[in-house]
């Protein structure tokens, strides 16, 4: 028998190998196949579905921002969100560059985000102008996205910005009317599920569900008003080179706020370059002294409880021990005899005090309580403060002669304005507020409830009527109109000191106009004037303005047209 030659015994092992290779790559193959059809079968298919399947959220619409003439404080206006997938994209590079040329991102920053395959979704840009990212939409590039957003936008710019507020890049209220009325204003979003090509074409929608608009919301604040009002702030902050000043001007039968205005203000479209006190709406948010004005609350107090009437008399020096503290009034005099009328018209401070040791302090602090003061007013406004009032319990012997000229409590303009706008709606509180009516909703209804009795409303409201026609607020007066106030002018507590500060002031004045057929409560308040510090001289001519436009644009008829007569002409005021 032949023996099989070497070099056939050579090929036989070969062969006999190469067939051992061929079955172990085939069992490894099938190891593998059926790892990755049981194992790996979920994962794998989410990811398939993920690079060729995709849900996008589709912004809903924010609703406008109306004033009470349907004028349009805050819109929406269309822009385009580009987005990228970075499992998508071919070229990095060449995307990174693009988006740099036509939306003026930085190149170098976004390139690592479309380099990061674990990311299916970054932001190339969010809210850009539609007309560049359509530039970039016609250059095809794999992996782009785009969907249609809103981006807020505020016309009249800075008119009513600290009221207003302002939204988020992610169209979020984020201050002011738009945090405050922000559920209603964002509606809802909707989504959409498409389908893409390998090259992130949308080729089908496997199912959507549509967005929600937001409401929209009507305020009672007029824009010509509120307008006015912040160019006459401006003026006299610079007139005066003071900080800052606030101006609010009401209804008192409703509660409407027609102007709530702060200077220096700012443009609500760049919003994010500013401080957090910048922005602030210091007429709900900040206090103050109120010094004078306060004198309402103890004059009204002692009428209602029958302790005095508008004749009483009195003999009052010029200064009264009170425990540790002496009280004199604003300017050296002798003693003389004053009714409780010429103490609220000279703004007698030893008269103030003289009336409140009557009350008492039980019954002084319940009168503060009942108007509203160390309470928020409960306007509808974000971050209202409640004010600063000092607990009963913790009154020292000095309180009694502080407190009621408007020492040692803080109290915040809107509920300063409040309390008069009860006086001026003969004895009835209501609540304030900011928005008329919410789109699809029912308007509210304002609290009331009466603080005065409408005899004592109406005695105190003829009184207010001397402060301006003999006492310390005649420049105040408007012609045609009879006007009622009251002036305040209130040193502002020096930390460093735990006493008052001798240079820095707030003036104010808060007036009621026509005094015979109240419709408009205005209070001014000038922070830190310089040069002068009364608030009949600094804070009461800008009160006149205010109420001779807002009068006139509301066509209110003078309820005094015998002023008429030989009264001047001239266009309004600006000047400090």
């Amino acid at each position: 028998m032949r023996r099989p030659r070497p070099s056939t015994r050579v090929a036989d092992r070969r062969i006999r190998a190469l067939l051992a290779c061929f079955g172990l790559v085939f069992a490894i193959t099938l190891a593998r196949a059926v790892w990755l059809q049981t194992v790996q079968a979920g994962e794998l298919a989410r990811r398939g579905a993920s690079q060729q399947r995709e849900t996008l959220t589709v912004p809903a619409a924010r609703g406008t921002i109306f004033d009470r003439t349907g004028v349009a404080l805050a819109i929406g206006e269309q822009a385009t969100t580009v987005y990228a997938n970075p499992r998508q994209v071919v070229d990095a590079r060449t995307v990174a560059e693009a988006a740099q040329q036509t939306l003026g991102v930085d190149a170098a920053t976004l390139y690592p985000e479309l380099t990061d395959r674990a990311k299916g979704f970054v932001y190339v840009a969010r809210q850009a102008d539609p007309r560049r990212a359509q530039e970039l939409a016609r250059r095809h590039l794999p992996g782009l996205g785009f969907y249609p957003e809103e981006r807020r936008v505020y016309p009249l710019g800075s008119v009513a910005s600290q009221l207003v507020g302002f939204a988020g890049v992610d169209n979020r209220g984020l201050a002011g009317v738009e945090l405050e009325q922000d559920a209603a204003l964002r509606g809802h979003p909707g989504r959409e599920t498409v389908i893409k090509d390998p090259l992130g074409r949308a080729v089908d929608v496997l199912d959507s569900v549509p967005e929600r608009d937001g409401r929209a919301v009507y305020l009672t604040i007029d824009h010509t008003i509120q307008a006015y009002a912040e160019q006459r702030l401006r003026n006299a902050v610079s007139f005066w080179h003071a900080k800052h000043a606030t101006a609010i001007v009401m209804n008192p039968h409703t509660g409407a706020v027609y102007a709530m205005a702060t200077a220096p203000g700012f443009n609500a479209n760049s919003f994010s370059a500013l401080s957090p006190e910048r922005t602030r709406n210091t007429a709900v948010t900040d206090t103050y002294e109120p010094g004078s004005t306060f004198k309402l609350v103890t004059v009204s107090a002692a009428l209602a409880e029958h302790l005095v009437t508008r004749a009483s008399a009195f003999t009052l020096p010029y200064s009264i021990h009170v425990a540790d503290r002496v009280i004199h009034d604003a300017e050296p005099r002798p003693t003389e005899t004053m009714t409780v009328g010429q103490i609220l018209s000279r703004s007698s401070n030893v008269g103030a005090v003289t009336l409140a040791r009557l009350l008492g302090p039980e019954r002084l602090a319940e009168w503060i309580s009942r108007f509203g003061f160390g309470h928020a007013t409960g306007i509808d406004f974000p971050g209202e403060s409640a004010g600063i009032v000092l607990p009963l319990r913790l009154w020292s012997g000095s309180t009694i002669g502080t407190v009621p000229i408007g020492q040692g409590i803080a109290v915040t303009p809107i509920q300063m304005a409040t309390a008069y706008a009860a006086v001026a709606n003969h004895g009835v509180m209501v609540e304030p507020h900011l928005v008329d009516h919410v789109v699809g909703s029912v308007r509210p209804k304002p609290r009331r409830r009466r603080v005065l009795s409408r005899d004592i409303a109406q005695q105190v409201l003829s009184m207010l009527v001397n402060v301006v026609e003999t006492g310390t607020g005649t420049s105040a007066a408007v012609p045609g109109y009879e006007v009622a106030g009251k002036t305040g002018t209130a040193a502002k507590p020096d930390p460093r000191t735990g006493g008052y500060s001798t240079t820095k002031y707030v003036a104010s004045f808060v007036g009621i106009v026509p005094a015979t057929n109240p419709q408009l409560v205005i209070l001014v308040a000038v922070d830190e004037p310089q040069g002068q510090i009364w608030g009949g001289t600094v804070a009461a001519p800008v009160f006149r303005d205010i109420a001779r436009f807002a009068l006139q644009y509301l066509e209110v008829p003078p309820d005094n047209p015998a002023q008429l007569q030989g009264a001047t002409t001239a266009p309004v005021s600006t000047s400090g």
